[in-house]
């Protein structure tokens, strides 16, 4: 997580989804992430670039995980997992992000 945050504040080039669903990113969200829910990743997957560095997220990191699992097996290589979610993050990084 603190490397994220990291990455966010060195302003590193990469794109951040958010694999949970629309309600749940109401309640909370990351500062610039895109919304794009689980169910949804393979249709829209056109949306993200191959080339680009990856992160994904979710509440906690197993549907992030799958995510992943997805975008690879679509051709994607730069990918990579928040583990512990946007849990994490309001645990570790920002108190502020609602648990729920």
């Amino acid at each position: 997580m603190k490397e994220l945050k990291a990455r966010m504040d060195r302003k590193d080039k990469f794109t951040l989804v958010d694999v949970r669903e629309p309600s749940e990113y109401e309640i909370a969200r990351l500062p610039g992430a895109r919304l794009i829910p689980l169910a949804d990743v393979a249709v829209r997957a056109n949306e993200l670039d191959t080339a680009d560095d990856i992160v994904v997220h979710c509440r906690s990191g197993v549907r992030s995980a799958k995510a992943i699992q997805i975008l690879k097996q679509m051709g994607f290589k730069k990918l990579s997992n928040v583990k512990g979610g946007i849990r994490a993050w309001s645990d570790e990084i920002d108190p502020s992000v609602p648990q729920y």
